[in-house]
């Protein structure tokens, strides 16, 4: 089967769940969360559950096996936190519950920003993917620039197979 057929494999809409990752956003502030949400209904995915949580590596986790524990959710997509500073654990979090890791998400999408948006800026972004309870999760920087960018180029023209790939062996 082409990469195309794979992509073509799965119809119908991807369940997804949203995770932003703040100390200081509400809902009313939330503009990559709400980007998220905005990206994925266009391409008619729904969105089973949303949330904004501290940058705490508990709640994060807390947040996330609720995510995971979800009978229905296919895909959860985290933004915010990815950072380097002492209080950025988000990336940390998602990894300690990875089975299986997508590096090429991380790779990927620092190439993009180097490229077409940040320059050199780039070496400082963290974005991290993989598979966790049978669910894909994709872990983006905060800002509306990056979660475009992870979006459009990466996540949403991949969900598809990238959930093919979870269901075929179930």
């Amino acid at each position: 089967m082409s990469v195309d057929e794979h992509k073509q494999a799965v119809k119908g809409p991807v369940r997804c769940g949203i995770i932003t990752v703040s100390d200081t956003r509400t809902v009313d502030t939330d503009k990559s969360g709400r980007l998220m949400k905005e990206k994925l209904l266009e391409h008619n995915h729904e969105i089973l559950r949303s949330s904004i949580v501290p940058d705490e590596k508990a709640s994060i986790l807390q947040e996330l096996h609720e995510n995971i524990a979800h009978p229905s959710m296919d895909v959860i997509l985290l933004n915010g936190g990815t950072g380097i500073a002492a209080r950025d654990v988000t990336i940390e979090a998602v990894e300690s519950v990875f089975e299986k890791e997508m590096p090429g998400f991380g790779e990927i999408f620092r190439m993009l920003s180097y490229t077409e948006d940040i320059g050199s800026a780039a070496i400082l972004s963290r974005a991290a993917a993989g598979v966790a309870g049978g669910k894909a999760v994709f872990s983006t920087p905060g800002s509306t620039g990056a979660v475009k960018l992870a979006m459009d180029k990466l996540i949403l023209p991949e969900l598809h197979h990238v959930v093919r790939e979870l269901r075929k062996d179930q």
